[in-house]
């Protein structure tokens, strides 16, 4: 079975995550909102290695339970800055708070934080490939930038609609990709 070259066959985590939940098209506000903290966290590094380090940002961020994240006082900061399990970026530990905080405004504001991502696209799934930005992805960075989110820049926005399934660039050769 082919993948997608990206997708390194010695990681288990990672073959299961690609066949499993890369560009699975995804509606569940809480697994919208674990994605888009865990992409704001790859910034200048490989998602593999936050893949590799996600149990521990759930352990660290109590399941991604954002009522919790939103009053996250200097005493957790402090402890996430500590937690050698996961990135350990204070401005990304902040902007994590900051991004929940906002998120679950634009949820309350569309009814779903999905009704408002995916009202980008009328509910489509776009069919792209070789792109690491796009004009959506510069216009969802340039809205969340707006409303006040950090770490959200159009090359993470790309890949964060890539791995909720807006975006689908699964390769020719690949098993998953929809013909």
């Amino acid at each position: 079975m082919q993948r997608c070259k990206w997708c390194n066959l010695n990681n288990p985590l990672y073959v299961k995550y690609h066949d499993e939940e890369w560009s699975v098209p995804t509606h569940d506000d809480k697994k919208l909102f674990e994605l888009l903290i865990l992409e704001s966290f790859q910034a200048g590094l490989s998602w593999e290695c936050i893949l590799n380090k996600r149990e521990n940002f759930k352990k660290a961020y109590d399941n991604f339970d954002i009522d919790k994240i939103i009053n996250y006082d200097d005493k957790k900061i402090n402890e996430l800055k500590q937690n050698k399990g996961i990135v350990r970026n204070k401005l990304k530990i902040k902007a994590s708070i900051n991004n929940a905080k906002i998120f679950k405004q634009i949820a309350k504001e569309y009814g779903s934080f999905a009704k408002y991502i995916w009202h980008f696209t009328n509910n489509q799934i776009i069919y792209e490939k070789h792109q690491t930005s796009s004009y959506l992805s510069d216009k969802i960075s340039n809205d969340l930038k707006n409303k006040g989110m950090t770490f959200v820049g159009t090359t993470i926005i790309y890949a964060y609609l890539e791995a909720i399934g807006i975006i689908n660039t699964h390769e020719e050769n690949c098993f998953k990709h929809v013909k």
